[in-house]
């Protein structure tokens, strides 16, 4: 097949950019091998210097700027990850740069390239927004554009992922790779086509940002409208165009993964690999889930390529993620308002095991009724089954209106 890369720039991308990039570990997973009864191992980039796999791309590009492109300096959008590979490889280089992101990247991507000493710009409300400024402003200062995807060299680098993964697991069935601009999946592809074609490649999208599936429904890149997303490193509205002509040919197939499933997978790395990372990354156990099925028995990798998660959201996420795996439930029940009411609800929910983490003793907003008050009690379970127990022995105690929030 020809590409617009070739598998040789990316074993040159991979001999200039080794001094200079962690080499993270493909790692099996006991329990998560358990858990999809598939051999799995991750790939954790989440491990690089910046948190994430866009710095090998971001450095391949750098060091193939000339001297006097170094002099003018670089200028990349991004909505984080990409941002930050640029802004650690440019100082480490001594190149000055500028960084465009959307006005709602999360504030540690922001505040950490501005650390790194980029100048960071806050501008538009997506990221093609944030495109669009970027290349303006390129064109005004004079700097070098450093795409965070639709690149040759950047693709390049970012297909020495996949090398790294081959040589650590060359019985490899399957891999499971996030996708946003595309330069990863393509990246990859290309090394796989050449060194094991029988590998099979699953695109992973989330459905608030699906470009690549209708990409390749449309037979051409297509803009999609994008929602706010958990995989926020993936909220692209168009997959690039040198990615497109790479896997317009090579993807078979594109998983489309839903925002309560990315939460709850990023809740189970953390809990079963210790392992924290972003909504981009954990998308890719999610669809492995989705497909357990099919990959029973199978040797699969998932491509952790990114850590830099919200501290500030993170609260929220796990709440989410044990609320999708019934480990957390909120119930509404409606209870005489006499003395002791309350505290018999408590006892008869406490009974079953339970554990009450909050209660809301609802007088004013209750019922037709006077006589009764609506209580919400919020409680930690053991799974749909246990939620199940619960509402059923307040149905059987005599508790009329119970529901689920």
């Amino acid at each position: 097949m020809s590409f617009p890369i070739q598998f040789q720039d990316v074993l040159d991308a991979h001999r200039r950019i080794t001094p200079h990039i962690y080499h993270s570990p493909c790692v099996p997973s006991t329990a998560l091998s358990e858990w999809l009864g598939a051999h799995t191992y991750v790939k954790l980039d989440n491990l690089q210097q910046t948190g994430s796999f866009k710095e090998r791309g971001a450095c391949n590009r750098l060091l193939l700027l000339t001297p006097e492109e170094r002099e003018r300096g670089v200028i990349c959008c991004s909505a984080g990850n990409h941002a930050l590979g640029v802004s650690y490889h440019g100082k480490r280089l001594g190149i000055d740069v500028m960084v465009v992101m959307p006005k709602w990247a999360p504030l540690v991507k922001v505040s950490n390239c501005r650390n790194l000493g980029a100048e960071v710009v806050l501008r538009g409300e997506n990221f093609d927004q944030a495109r669009i400024e970027s290349m303006r402003l390129a064109e005004e200062t004079g700097r070098v554009w450093v795409p965070p995807f639709d690149d040759a060299r950047i693709v390049a680098g970012a297909g020495t992922v996949a090398l790294e993964i081959l040589q650590s697991v060359p019985e490899c069935d399957t891999m499971f790779v996030p996708v946003g601009g595309g330069g990863l999946l393509a990246g990859m592809s290309v090394v796989t086509q050449a060194l094991r074609p029988q590998v099979e490649l699953l695109a992973v999208e989330s459905t608030s940002a699906a470009s690549l599936y209708h990409s390749l429904k449309n037979g051409r890149p297509v803009k999609v409208e994008t929602r706010p997303s958990l995989a926020d490193g993936l909220n692209v509205a168009q997959i690039g165009s040198i990615p497109f002509e790479i896997l317009k040919t090579t993807v078979r197939e594109v998983v489309l993964v839903e925002e309560p499933q990315i939460a709850s997978s990023i809740l189970r790395l953390l809990e079963v690999e210790k392992t924290l990372v972003e909504g981009a990354a954990a998308i890719t156990l999610a669809a492995a889930y989705q497909l357990r099925d099919r990959i029973r028995g199978k040797t699969i990798v998932l491509v952790l390529c990114g850590g830099n998660i919200d501290m500030t959201v993170l609260s929220r996420i796990i709440d989410r993620g044990l609320r999708v795996d019934g480990r957390l439930c909120r119930m509404v029940v409606q209870i005489s308002d006499r003395p002791g009411s309350l505290a018999t609800l408590l006892t008869t929910i406490a009974s079953t095991g339970a554990s009450i983490k909050e209660v809301a003793h609802d007088r004013h907003f209750g019922p037709a009724d006077v006589a009764l008050v609506t209580v919400r009690v919020l409680m930690e379970t053991q799974g749909f089954d246990h939620i199940r127990q619960v509402h059923d022995l307040l149905i059987r105690s005599g508790y009329d209106h119970v529901t689920e929030d």
